[in-house]
């Protein structure tokens, strides 16, 4: 498989990045090839503006949506976007390396979809089964604070885990036709047994990917 990892983590060093590197590292071992697309480090635009576009469709008043499909038809998507957009086409499945921070996924990666997953690119007239990504696949895999998912769920202080990801697995993925792997999910805040438990059983996930059954949509 062609793998595609969207990296939002301002430090390589961090316990995202290890994962990220051991993902990167155990998919290649595989015979996937593997490209990284790491936000911090290409200092990637969050804010969606006119910026985003070479030429405007109409300069007296921005309609986002409207300038994305112009764009797209006649390439005046700025270089950036462009490039993201090459990857996402290139690759079978896409993995989106994070943090939770404050319930969400750092502002950068929601940029990211803002402006990379545009209107007649990612979805649009089709969505849902029908997004212009179906065939994809995607997973996505998250650190957070809590010792384990005990915190989660009906009764767990912290609330249901699908919750916190119903925006981006639903929302993004899903709406734009993409098969949803199950998430892998990181406590962060675990003893050190717990999470090389976690790390040991993502790298068998891994080596096993090419054949898993969505469990998700």
């Amino acid at each position: 498989m062609k793998v595609l990892i969207v990296f939002a983590h301002p430090d390589g060093q961090s316990l995202n990045g290890a994962i990220k590197d051991l993902t990167v590292e155990i998919l290649e071992q595989n015979g996937h090839q593997v490209i990284v697309s790491d936000l911090y480090a290409k200092k990637f635009k969050a804010i969606a503006d006119q910026d985003d576009f070479l030429v405007l469709k109409n300069p007296n008043r921005l309609n986002y949506i409207s300038e994305q499909y112009h764009a797209l038809k006649n390439n005046t998507f700025s270089v950036d976007i462009v490039e993201e957009q090459k990857l996402v086409t290139w690759a079978d499945l896409l993995i989106f390396q994070y943090p939770m921070w404050w319930t969400d996924s750092p502002a950068i990666l929601k940029g990211w979809f803002d402006r990379v997953f545009s209107y007649s690119f990612a979805y649009g007239p089709g969505r849902y089964e029908e997004g212009n990504l179906k065939g994809k696949k995607a997973i996505v895999s998250v650190t957070h604070g809590a010792e384990d998912l005990s915190e989660y769920g009906e009764n767990g202080i912290k609330g249901k885990m699908e919750e916190r990801l119903f925006n981006i697995q639903h929302e993004k993925l899903y709406y734009c036709g993409m098969t949803v792997l199950e998430p892998f999910l990181f406590p962060a805040g675990a003893d050190e047994e717990t999470r090389l438990q976690h790390l040991e059983s993502w790298k068998e996930r891994l080596v096993h990917l090419k054949d898993e059954i969505p469990g998700y949509v």
